[in-house]
């Protein structure tokens, strides 16, 4: 019986999407295999010379700093136990942009500490993990392994987060995630809820439910992949409720190198950048990503577009992206990207934030 916890980490799935390769390939080197239980290691490297036009400021600023994927490590375990398999996953995302602000502390981010039991029911997964809405949104993003729009100044880049897609954030879950049934997927969860309301009595009498349902075929050498995934939470603290709902859906097509994708989110009630505990209202927000990449020889060429409309921060914005990707060998990777960003205050039209940003990475992967 195969262990999926490899094949469902989010690193995994970003290998396999952006290198049109199975994850299992690219995504770990296996140090222990013997009498059903296995032990791996896989891990992922980048860092980009970045070079960023801010118009609004009217500045030019150069750094090196690590693209839209930290750098990465993560520590995988199988083992055979009659009908079922034992697995888990640990994985550490690390940034290598704040030594300067604490030269002898670099903050150290867990996104993935789970367990899973596999068997021919399927899978159930208990731990931290991404969350499962928007997750295939940005795990099939075509700039994964990009750079992206500008993000914070320690971290990582933003990539299409809050021009495209909100981030899937890790969380506390009990997810279930059915068999391969002919293509059809459908995984299902409760995750621990985000404090949304402040005040005296505040409370979240139910978890938050989130759910994603993928199918993939095979249409006359046409590869699709199509998906729909949502999420829905309640809190109240007694004088105020709030109930975020959100709602995301994708499909891409590739055939002889050339690939298309279009998706896009609804929500309302819920932070189009990221869920987290923070007080928000039941205002609403939207956005799409167009992309479309052709891939030739070693050779990958992506062009990106993506909006959010969000009414619950006041806020709009449109990203626009040309990468250009070549694979040196099947474990180092070289990239080439430009980017426009911009944000503006959604009620009086004033631009926030207009800037372009050249970078040039390099990525190590085993």
């Amino acid at each position: 019986m195969k262990n999926n916890n490899v094949r469902k980490s989010g690193l995994a799935i970003a290998m396999a999407a952006a290198m049109g390769a199975s994850a299992g390939a690219n995504a770990a080197v296996e140090l222990y295999n013997q009498d059903g239980t296995s032990f791996s290691v896989d891990g992922y490297f980048n860092a980009f010379y970045v070079n960023r036009d801010d118009k609004q400021n009217d500045v030019r600023d150069s750094r090196i700093k690590m693209g839209f994927l930290p750098n990465t490590i993560g520590f995988n375990f199988s083992k055979d136990m009659g009908d079922l398999t034992l697995g888990g996953r640990s994985s550490f995302w690390t940034t290598i942009n704040d030594s300067l602000d604490t030269p002898t502390d670099t903050a150290i981010d867990v996104r993935q500490f789970y367990a899973t039991v596999d068997g021919d029911f399927g899978q159930v997964l208990i731990g931290k993990d991404f969350g499962l809405y928007a997750r295939s949104n940005i795990f099939l993003d075509e700039i994964l392994m990009g750079f992206g729009s500008p993000g914070v100044a320690g971290g990582v880049s933003f990539g299409n987060i809050r021009a495209g897609y909100p981030y899937p954030t890790p969380s506390a879950q009990i997810t279930y995630r059915s068999p391969d049934m002919s293509g059809l997927k459908i995984a299902a969860g409760v995750l621990d809820p985000a404090d949304t309301v402040t005040g005296a009595n505040d409370e979240n009498s139910a978890p938050r439910f989130e759910s994603e349902v993928t199918y993939n075929t095979n249409l006359n050498d046409v590869a699709l992949t199509g998906w729909v995934n949502g999420r829905y939470q309640s809190a109240e603290n007694g004088t105020t409720t709030v109930d975020s709902t959100g709602l995301g859906y994708g499909v891409k097509a590739s055939v002889a190198g050339l690939t298309l994708a279009a998706s896009g989110f609804t929500s309302k009630g819920d932070n189009p950048v990221l869920i987290g505990n923070g007080a928000v209202t039941e205002d609403d927000a939207d956005g799409f990503l167009v992309q479309g990449s052709y891939a030739f020889g070693a050779n990958r060429l992506v062009l990106s577009y993506g909006e959010t409309d969000a009414e619950i921060l006041n806020l709009e914005t449109e990203s626009t992206t040309l990468g250009f990707f070549h694979d040196v060998n099947s474990n180092f990777k070289l990239v080439a990207e430009y980017n426009m960003y911009e944000d503006n205050n959604r009620t009086t039209g004033a631009t926030t934030t207009e800037a372009d940003t050249i970078a040039l990475g390099a990525i190590v992967m085993f």
